[in-house]
């Protein structure tokens, strides 16, 4: 085997984790993540330097995005051409940068996520705050490294003379870390670095007073001091921005709302059309046209409302369901000697102060070798001026510039650099005049080493010098606030009456599992009457409610879980429709099925303000195996649209019937094998919504409650049907008070023997008549049959009855209900 062909064995994880190890290096330090001491990107700093070095400046012509990102490319970023062009179009769009760094000529993209026009059509050059990021650099104030092939040096990061990471804010997602810093003030930024310089303790609240928090250059409300708080503290926090409204009053009684500032980042075209979809899709009530008007004077969208629109309600819904209102999450994590650091604001203030003292601090000590350098020189020519004679002699009896030069040197203990200086003195040099402003030169040069040193040996001066600088660039490029604070994060509330218009609607639920909201007006043009309701064979229409369209219905399960479905989100359909499965709009359990509709107002859900616990509408649950439970309707308030837990049922046992109370009654409950008891819903305890309740009767074995019936007083009958289709009443003056949880007293009497014909094996359906009504019957099959209360004899409790329904014994009655006369 050759040398080439030597292989060494490697482990898969250790090669891909070397491997994306330095990947993720490469793109955290050189790509996604800016430095904490200039606030830029790789690529940005690029792209202003070429700029600079090219003399791309905002004292000369604009000059093709072209050639600049070729610059780019060719010497210091040797990656694709888009990447760098999209990093110069965001340093110039003045809605995502609080102070553009690039002065853009043409077409550079706009709010509504328009991309800019092709580098080659586009021209640029740095504007006059890039400047001051650049400011000083020939002055070795910064440290240079080479590019990517030798060719030539680019600066490891600029002086940024003013915090550009606060004034710019940065957005950027690498592997492992991410990084969202927001916009700030310029002069608030400025002015609590000049307060960190003066006061090196001050903490967070008292920088905030000064920084109030972020300012967005496209402006807006932000909400949440809080969030700014724990931001500026920890490095991460949350705020909300809301767009700037107002509520105009337009002819004819009609308003409209008016935005003319949008939340940072949010893109125009994007939000008119999802307020757009709103109002198509009927979402909202109330909006009659969206409309934009923006143009040369500024941001301007206007949402024109209907006649007597709730302008405040649909403004509330809009902030909800819209990014008219968006939270922003802060997080500030730059790159700190050559590592990443989530960061609050002092120490990303102190990072740059220290910045700044490396610059000032490598700038004074360049222009002290300057001024040392020319001070060394003005002597050396001062001196020759006062001896010039002698000087000029020396140079004419010398056989050439060297040998001129090492003669000044010997003869008169010039130094070479003074020597040199000498001999290509012009001669006009030599007059009265400018021997006296040397002379001058030289003592203003003194005056500047002496000063230079002074800030160089005292710490305090330093700072004094980079204060008055960042005041200059404060009082020249510094703005007023776009952005309005506010501490408090508003909650929004939606009134329903917004989404939905009010109307009286009719729902209906068939006991296949069919439900649909109809109108009134396609109720009455079918013929109002219930019979000529749509329904699928072998169908029948179980529960019909005349119900608001702003009102919920609360849908009980066998399995004792609840659904809170609001009227509105119920499909609509024409009366002679089917309407849809009810799987369609509640996640129902395949082997679950309703056993109870309740029809309630949204106001009864809300618990009573000021108003004493425990009181209110009940509801009240009854379970196969005789369980009561009694809780308050204001427990099954929800704001999910998902089965819920309502009662807790034990194994074995499913919940039969949820009655509602509005003032406590009596409940008598009648077992299948003709058992009953009555006793006050008051003996039933108040429980919490997930309690398995308490024993209303103690049933026999193979017993089981068939129905509940609620009951006042001693007036009507109570009528019990069997599976065979027996039925009879017997008064409920029959059915005595009794205590809760006893066997119960006899209700009907079954048949017994060969010879005698059988009135059933169970009671399915119990009723408290006080007058005729009609009760329809269902079989097990789905067949259906009508039958009159009055069609029932009344007897004594212990009666055996008599036929009323013809059942098959092959298709036996499975329950009874009341048939609505009317919708």
């Amino acid at each position: 085997m050759s040398i080439l062909e030597n292989f060494l064995p490697a482990f898969l994880e250790e090669v891909v984790g070397d491997r994306f190890g330095r990947y993720s290096k490469y793109i955290i330090q050189d790509r996604a993540i800016p430095d904490v001491r200039d606030g830029l990107k790789p690529v940005q700093r690029r792209i202003l330097y070429a700029m600079y070095d090219a003399g791309n400046t905002p004292d000369k012509p604009y000059r093709k995005s072209a050639k600049t990102v070729g610059d780019v490319m060719g010497n210091y970023h040797p990656h694709g051409d888009s990447s760098i062009y999209e990093g110069m179009v965001r340093m110039a769009q003045p809605w995502k940068m609080a102070h553009p760094l690039i002065d853009g000529h043409g077409n550079w993209g706009s709010m509504d996520d328009d991309p800019a026009a092709a580098m080659r059509y586009t021209e640029a050059r740095l504007s006059p705050i890039a400047m001051e990021l650049l400011r000083d650099i020939e002055k070795r104030t910064v440290p240079f490294k080479d590019n990517f092939d030798n060719s030539t040096k680019e600066p490891v990061v600029l002086p940024s003379r003013y915090p550009n990471l606060l004034v710019n804010g940065v957005s950027g997602i690498s592997s492992g870390f991410a990084t969202e810093i927001p916009t700030h003030n310029l002069r608030e930024v400025i002015d609590a670095c000049i307060a960190v310089m003066n006061e090196p303790s001050l903490d967070v609240a008292d920088l905030m007073k000064i920084v109030k928090g972020p300012d967005f250059p496209t402006g807006g409300l932000i909400m949440g001091e809080e969030g700014i708080r724990e931001a500026y503290e920890t490095g991460k926090g949350r705020i909300y921005i809301r767009a700037k409204t107002a509520v105009e009053d337009v002819r004819g009684g009609k308003q409209q709302i008016v935005i003319t500032e949008i939340p940072y980042q949010v893109v125009k075209s994007k939000l008119v059309l999802a307020i757009d979809t709103l109002r198509l899709e009927k979402k909202v009530d109330g909006i009659a046209e969206v409309r934009d008007e923006s143009g040369r004077q500024g941001l301007r969208i206007v949402i024109e409302l209907k006649k007597d629109a709730d302008a405040d309600g649909i403004l509330a819904y809009l902030f909800k369901k819209t990014d008219l209102q968006i939270a922003y999450s802060f997080n500030m994590v730059a790159i700190v000697n050559k590592a990443p650091r989530q960061l609050g604001l002092k120490p990303l203030l102190e990072a740059y102060i220290e910045h700044q003292k490396e610059v000032v601090t490598h700038r004074t000590q360049y222009d002290l070798e300057k001024a040392e350098d020319r001070a060394h020189v003005l002597e050396g020519l001062v001196k020759a001026l006062n001896i010039l004679d002698a000087v000029i002699e020396t140079i004419r009896a010398s056989k050439n510039r060297q040998n001129a030069q090492d003669n000044l040197v010997e003869k008169f203990g010039f130094t070479e650099r003074q020597a040199d200086a000498i001999l290509t003195l012009q001669l006009y040099r030599l007059t009265n005049l400018e021997i006296n402003q040397l002379e001058k030169e030289l003592e203003e040069t003194n005056k500047k080493i002496a000063q230079l040193r002074s800030i160089l040996d005292n710490p305090r001066k330093l700072l004094k010098v980079i204060q008055d600088e960042l005041t200059e660039i404060r009082d020249k490029y510094g703005i007023d606030r776009r952005s309005v604070i506010q501490g408090e994060v508003e909650e929004i509330k939606v009134n329903l009456e917004v989404i939905v218009p009010a109307e009286d609607v009719l729902v209906t639920i068939s006991r296949g599992g069919y439900v649909k909201r109809t109108s009134l007006l396609s109720f009455t043009r079918s013929g109002g009457e219930l019979d000529n309701a749509g329904v699928k064979e072998g169908d029948v229409i179980r529960w019909s409610l005349n119900v608001s369209t702003l009102d919920p219905l609360l849908l009980f399960t066998q399995k004792g879980q609840y659904f809170l479905l609001p009227v509105h989100q119920i499909p609509e359909f024409k009366w002679k429709d089917t309407g849809t499965a009810i799987v369609n709009v509640l996640p129902l359990a395949k082997d679950d099925r309703i056993v109870s509709v309740i029809p309630v107002k949204a106001s009864e859900l809300a618990p009573p303000e000021g108003g004493p616990a425990g009181e209110g509408p009940a509801l009240v649950f009854v379970t196969k195996r005789g369980q009561v439970k009694r809780t308050l309707l204001t427990e099954y308030a929800t704001n999910r649209n998902m089965a819920i837990a309502a009662c807790k049922v034990g194994d074995g046992d499913e919940v039969i019937k949820v009655l509602r109370s509005d003032e406590p009654a009596d409940l008598l409950l009648v077992s299948e094998q003709g058992m009953s008891i009555r006793f006050t819903e008051q003996e039933v305890s108040l429980q919490g919504r997930v309690a398995g309740g308490v024993r209303g009767i103690n049933l026999k074995e193979n017993d089981a409650v068939a129905d509940a019936v609620p009951v006042t007083g001693d007036e009507g009958e109570i009528l019990v049907l069997t599976d065979y289709g027996y039925a009879k009443r017997s008064l409920l003056l029959d059915y005595p008070l009794q205590g809760r949880g006893g066997k119960g007293i006899q209700t009907f009497e079954f048949k017994e023997g060969k010879r005698v014909k059988p009135n059933g094996t169970r009671l399915v359906s119990a009723f408290h008549v006080k007058e005729a009504v009609t009760l329809l019957a269902v079989t097990a099959g789905g067949g259906t049959a009508e039958f009159g209360s009055e069609s029932a004899p009344i007897e004594d409790r212990r009666a055996q009855g008599k036929a009323v329904v013809t059942a098959g014994r092959d298709d036996l009655i499975a329950e009874a209900f009341e048939k609505p006369l009317q919708a």
